[in-house]
């Protein structure tokens, strides 16, 4: 049986690449570059970005009035399903929880994390409903569903008693085109973008300021661990706000003479700078369905802090420093790292060497066996 045909749904990626855009745009990438028959649909502005990623594949663009996330949701149960039928693919992959109901090609789901289940008070109340009941409904109504770690299937598994056999984890890889060890000018570039001096050491955070990334316990556990210290780091929070106000109470704490920056959302081409040329990088989460943020970090050879919750184990290994969510832990662990050098660097060489170990042609190969799966799935169904 020859391989299935494909159309992975990119729509729901947003203009700021967060970790579900990296996710979709590197398996595009990979996908096309090992001759997977791919057809991408996406939102117009993309279509360029598309074009260069799967120069061997098929782009198709949605019209302009799927811009807002009601017209998406409503293009997505009604549009979609007739450009499935209209393309004669055999595998729809919808890869941010949500899929068609009246799809009838074999369909494959890519469930994040199950952190919308196990710590919803983490996420805005309407947000984590709409995502128990799309994950729920398509572990019932796809073909197969995606999972990025071992801990997120187990989670999903328990939470919503299905099969486990019907969860196919396959990890992320890391992008070294952009993550990767940086030149002096790259450090230099980020410094002067987020206002840092060529010699002030920093802690970096790169993530949405959002609860579940535990933001205020690392505010104040900086806080802690730089009292009394002379010439202390900065601390440089990269990302977008969250939704809720607990950042700006924490940061209302911050004695004067510590300088806490919020840089806000970083281009791609600095993000190697920045992480790889920081003292150290804090991403204390309270729970990562795989935690791609603490992987580009070790491949840019960052000094990673983060913690055991979830699936951040599976990626840091033994290449990272862990700390507890609270304050007072995350502080003595920062003591730790700001006060061994030798620790930071063995710890720096030993990430890089780890993420060599995840790739995204790994990932898009996995995927593949999946959409055959899904496929065949489909075929003995009907």
């Amino acid at each position: 049986m020859a391989e299935p045909r494909v159309l992975i749904d990119a729509t729901a990626v947003p203009a700021d690449r967060g970790g579900v855009g990296r996710y979709v745009d590197s398996l595009v990438y990979a996908l096309d570059s090992d001759g997977a028959p791919i057809t991408v649909v996406c939102q117009p502005r993309d279509v360029e970005l598309y074009g260069r990623l799967a120069p061997h594949s098929r782009v198709v663009a949605t019209a302009d009035s799927n811009a807002t996330r009601t017209a998406r949701l409503t293009w997505e149960q009604t549009t979609l399903p007739r450009l499935v039928r209209r393309l004669g693919v055999d595998v729809l992959h919808s890869p941010h929880y949500t899929t068609p109901l009246a799809n009838t090609a074999a369909s494959v789901v890519t469930l994040h994390d199950a952190t919308f289940f196990t710590d919803a008070v983490l996420h805005h109340s309407i947000k984590a409903r709409f995502f128990r009941a799309w994950t729920r409904t398509a572990l019932v109504r796809a073909s197969l569903c995606v999972v990025p770690s071992a801990a997120t299937a187990a989670e999903l598994a328990r939470v919503t008693g299905t099969n486990a056999s019907r969860l196919e984890i396959i990890q992320h890889g890391v992008d070294n085109d952009r993550f990767h060890l940086p030149t002096h000018e790259e450090v230099s570039a980020a410094r002067r973008l987020v206002g840092l001096g060529p010699d002030t050491p920093y802690v970096a955070f790169l993530g949405a300021l959002e609860p579940r990334k535990n933001v205020p316990a690392l505010i104040r556990g900086f806080a802690a661990a730089c009292r009394g210290r002379e010439n202390p780091p900065a601390l440089v929070l990269a990302g977008q706000p969250g939704w809720d106000r607990q950042v700006e109470r924490a940061l209302d704490d911050v004695p004067h003479r510590l300088r806490v920056i919020r840089a806000g959302y970083l281009p791609f081409e600095t993000l190697a700078g920045f992480l790889g040329g920081s003292t150290l990088v804090a991403y204390p989460s309270l729970g990562e369905g795989f935690g791609l943020p603490v992987l580009e970090a070790m491949a840019c050879g960052g000094c990673v802090l983060t913690t055991r919750r979830l699936a951040l184990p599976e990626v840091g290994g033994d290449a990272v420093a862990y700390c507890g969510v609270g304050a007072g832990d995350i502080a003595a662990a920062l003591t730790e790292l700001l006060d061994d050098p030798a620790l930071r660097a063995t710890l720096a060489a030993a990430a890089q060497r780890r993420a060599k170990e995840f790739s995204w042609l790994t990932s898009a190969e996995g995927h593949r066996a999946a959409y055959d799966k899904a496929y065949r799935a489909h075929r003995r169904r009907r």
